[in-house]
């Protein structure tokens, strides 16, 4: 295992009916944004839900952004931040999935980024991006309540923002975006149509993958947990598509997702992240949902890079899929048919597992290998081998499914 240090500040609150904490949980005195989606949040009585907890006690001023994409937009974010300057607001409540916590903490870091007028800095907000914001030193307050279990992105500090006149979709993070809690209330799941509740399973899945599924380092914590959340969606993942109202299927994916990416499999341990930085391409050239760019490109990354990752696809295959070597079956049979069960996982869940699958064809890898190298995704993965010939050939594997 690699030396590591780990801090993760944020409280969960988690339940039903828990969004009556923000009573408690907001600072009296504050000037709260609220920052939203599409508009579910108001449908479902969410949004309802929430001012009222806020207005429950002390002199809160309650402002409202709503309109935040499901890829956070850069030009939408930095309206939400010109609005916190206008409103001189101190804290930013988001209520919705990972998008609009992701912008949120995006808008939390680039308010300060102010020209004389007091606007943000269009510049200066695409070069802290372009930095992955790690040099900003500043930022407001915000919490959290999470109503689509995906991302993780409530028990962690980092996003991605989507940038499409730049046809550019990058990650950021800081510590400074943590947030100061998250509500968890699993029974808000219940309102989601299918699409995203399967998206959902597949972004948590393959989040633990990108941390798990590299060279081993005796991290038997984190293997062993990594494990066991991949077998956690995949029965859990089967279970809500054929039983969506059960309630204790909820609470474990929701619980699931967010343990997924809030940084405790993924210390001393090497991560991977190319089947995310190809998929982010797609969906910024293709609008493609995230979860399902993802989907499509693991499997051919599995395929491709399975000589470096051949202890880490048979210890996955032993471990998640009980499938076991033997004299008629060798390692590469071994590899190839965890593969086929993840592509087949995939494909019970609805999701697509090849380009052809998103109707894209050959004419699609030279624009998504451009895009890559001029957002300087040219080193990826675990070893930083990962360069732009390799990406290509994943993307070529990618094309059609061979299982």
């Amino acid at each position: 295992m690699n030396n590591f240090q780990y801090y993760n500040p944020v409280r969960i609150v988690f339940g039903e009916n828990q969004i009556k904490q923000l009573s408690e949980l907001v600072p009296t005195n504050a000037r709260v944004l609220i920052t939203y989606g599409g508009g579910s949040a108001q449908r479902t009585g969410t949004l309802d839900e929430v001012k009222n907890a806020l207005s429950a006690n002390g002199e809160r001023q309650v402002f409202e952004f709503g309109g935040i994409e499901a890829n956070p937009e850069f030009t939408t974010l930095l309206k939400a931040a010109d609005m916190v300057n206008e409103h001189n607001i101190d804290f930013l409540l988001a209520v919705g999935g990972g998008s609009v916590i992701d912008g949120s903490k995006f808008v939390a870091l680039v308010s300060s980024l102010t020209e004389e007028d007091g606007t943000v800095s269009r510049e200066q907000a695409w070069d802290a991006l372009t930095s992955y914001c790690r040099n900003l030193d500043s930022a407001i307050d915000l919490g959290a309540v999470l109503t689509i279990p995906a991302t993780g992105s409530e028990m962690n500090s980092g996003g991605v923002i989507n940038y499409s006149e730049r046809q550019a979709k990058l990650p950021f993070g800081n510590p400074l975006t943590f947030p100061k809690f998250s509500i968890l209330d699993p029974t808000k799941t219940f309102t989601l149509p299918e699409r995203q509740v399967m998206n959902g399973v597949a972004d948590a899945f393959v989040h633990v993958m990108e941390q798990y599924l590299t060279y081993p380092v005796n991290a038997k914590v984190q293997d062993g947990f990594a494990e066991s959340l991949l077998k956690i969606l995949i029965e859990e993942g089967a279970a809500v598509k054929a039983d969506p109202e059960n309630l204790e299927t909820r609470k474990n994916l929701m619980w699931t997702a967010t343990m997924a990416l809030n940084g405790l499999i993924g210390t001393g341990v090497p991560q991977d992240w190319t089947t995310h930085m190809i998929g982010h391409e797609l969906t910024s050239l293709h609008a493609i949902d995230h979860a399902r760019t993802l989907t499509i490109v693991l499997p051919s990354v599995m395929r491709e890079l399975k000589d470096s990752k051949k202890d880490k696809l048979l210890q996955y295959a032993h471990n998640v899929w009980n499938i076991s070597s033997d004299a008629a079956q060798d390692d590469e049979a071994t590899i190839e048919a965890a593969i086929v069960h993840t592509e087949n996982f995939f494909r019970e869940l609805g999701l697509p597992v090849s380009l052809a699958d998103a109707d894209l064809d050959q004419s699609a890898i030279d624009p998504i290998i451009k895009q890559l190298e001029v957002h300087k995704m040219v080193k990826l993965g675990e070893h930083g081998n990962n360069d732009l010939a390799v990406s290509r050939r994943i993307l070529e594997r990618a094309l059609t499914s061979p299982a």
